[in-house]
């Protein structure tokens, strides 16, 4: 059953490139304004991912536009951890980062352990099926936590 329902949320990977664009989008096609959503990394030394973009399209989500960041950018453009309720972590990593940053806060981090599909497979076909899986990785655990999407509340009647 979903716990209560954030009023902002701060996804976070490795690079911002896959895996926290992907579920940013996600959060925000399936529960739209209900919270305010963002992305970032540890680094943002990576564009966003063109299978990524790929993906996320086949379900209509744009990622298109995603410019990548990092914690430490969005500290330096005055978004401040302390604004978001809930982190999630995608990846061992940013979690260590992210518990790092809010030793001292009162910010729920939770870690949702996601598959990086990058590199693992050869072709675009075999890209594009590793990409698939994490985006569904990362929908099953949206939904665990938050509940069903909006889509599923209409297709409802709720």
């Amino acid at each position: 059953m979903a716990e209560d329902f954030p009023t902002s949320v701060l996804f976070c990977c490795d690079h911002n490139s896959v895996r926290s664009p992907i579920a940013e989008g996600l959060m925000k096609k399936y529960y739209g304004q209900r919270a305010y959503v963002q992305s970032a990394g540890v680094r943002n030394d990576r564009e966003i991912d063109g299978f990524a973009i790929a993906v996320s399209e086949e379900i209509g989500v744009e990622l298109s536009r995603h410019r990548s960041r990092s914690f430490d950018e969005m500290e330096q453009w005055g978004d401040d951890l302390s604004g978001f309720d809930l982190i999630v972590a995608l990846t061992p990593a940013s979690q260590r980062r992210a518990l790092e940053l809010t030793r001292y806060s009162h910010i729920e981090v939770e870690y949702w352990p996601i598959m990086d599909p990058t590199g693992i497979a050869e072709g675009r076909e075999g890209q594009l099926a590793a990409f698939r899986q994490a985006r569904d990785q990362i929908r099953k655990h949206m939904t665990a936590r938050f509940g069903p999407s909006l889509e599923e509340d209409e297709a409802r009647g709720a």
